[in-house]
């Protein structure tokens, strides 16, 4: 099925498709305070209601990194693009935030801490998926006034334990070479996600997507982390070398 995948970069960031199937998604070395981006997508001029994904459907890809202990984050799945007011990795400018839905393979550096539940692995290769109620934008927008009392660490706590009960999510850490070309697979159904890298399922959830979801693979240097704390701090990492998320045969069958 034709992905009609786009390129999407920022700060340097370079897209390079090799062969007709074969792309290289590179970030450059760089200072923290510059966003910089490497992405294909098949979504970024689209609505939400118009993204084209949902259960059942089975994506595969082959995929390889040039670092194990990228300062950033790198992935490929599906996602609502949640994060528009650029709260979140690529996320556009054009809509308004929502709350997120997602299934992906997701690298997280050691900066980074995305998960409102602390028995659930934040950083490092992670299979991971996102459930929320589909509550429209324009309803969650106005809490955005409300933004910098999450500064205030008691407020901060609070907030993080009512996240935990309306996102619902899961992840489990892989031990997986990610220098080295793997096969991935993740399989979306109704009730239930699984996770496989090379023909081996390493994961399965019943914490599935709701709504439609659109196809991301991406590189970038970006971390954001809610950890129990309270301290939220998000921005951009430094890169002391490029980052290369090399991907080979993406393909997405419904049904």
């Amino acid at each position: 099925m034709s992905l009609n995948l786009k390129a999407f970069t920022a700060g340097g960031g370079k897209v390079v498709q090799n062969k007709p199937e074969q792309y290289s998604l590179t970030t450059i070395t760089g200072q923290s305070g510059t966003y910089r981006l490497a992405q294909l997508d098949d979504y970024h001029n689209l609505a939400r209601r118009d993204f084209r994904w949902e259960p059942p459907l089975k994506m595969t890809l082959q995929a390889a990194c040039s670092q194990r202990n990228h300062a950033g984050t790198w992935g490929f799945g599906l996602w609502n693009d949640p994060f528009s007011a650029g709260l979140g990795i690529g996320g556009t400018s054009h809509r308004l935030p929502v709350l997120p839905n997602c299934a992906w393979f997701f690298y997280a550096g050691s900066q980074n801490h995305l998960s409102f539940d602390d028995n659930i692995p934040a950083q490092g290769f992670l299979a991971a998926s996102f459930r929320s109620p589909l509550f429209p934008s324009f309803l969650l927008a106005p809490s955005l006034i409300f933004s910098p009392l999450i500064l205030i660490r008691p407020f901060a706590r609070f907030v993080r334990r009512c996240l935990r009960h309306i996102i619902k999510q899961d992840a489990h850490l892989l031990k997986v070479d990610v220098t080295k070309w793997h096969n991935y697979q993740l399989d979306w159904q109704p009730s239930e996600v699984h996770f496989s890298v090379d023909e081996q399922r390493v994961f399965k959830t019943d914490i599935t997507p709701r709504g439609k979801l659109a196809l991301v693979l991406w590189v970038d240097n970006q971390f954001a982390a809610f950890p129990a704390s309270g301290k939220l701090s998000f921005g951009t990492a430094a890169n002391l070398e490029p980052c290369s998320l090399e991907i080979n045969s993406v393909a997405i069958e419904q049904g």
